[in-house]
């Protein structure tokens, strides 16, 4: 991808309107990538419990990884049905490992 001077530099906009959509495009870019990060940090992070089996650790982790896909699909990283469909499927996780 390319860092933000690199986008400022291949779109130089002339009119006022394009140069603040393109700020808050930055702005916005920036946000999501790290948000998606983060959910995606979390779901790994819960995954890699589970499959070295620390269940209680794993449990214990469930919340904050449900929150952090409920606040993804909020901002519109992430659409509603696909936050909802991870979270079955990592609640699912720990229920087969029992």
């Amino acid at each position: 991808m390319f860092s933000i001077p690199d986008i400022l530099a291949l779109r130089m906009p002339i009119i006022q309107s394009a140069k603040k959509a393109l700020r808050q495009n930055v702005r916005r870019r920036t946000r999501n990538t790290k948000q998606k990060e983060s959910y995606k940090k979390a779901v790994k992070q819960y995954r890699k419990l589970v499959s070295e089996k620390k269940l209680d650790d794993a449990k214990k982790l469930l919340p904050a990884v449900f929150k952090v896909l409920d606040k993804a699909a909020k901002t519109g990283v992430i659409k509603k049905n696909k936050a909802s469909r991870l979270k079955s499927r990592l609640a699912r996780l720990i229920r087969a490992e029992r």
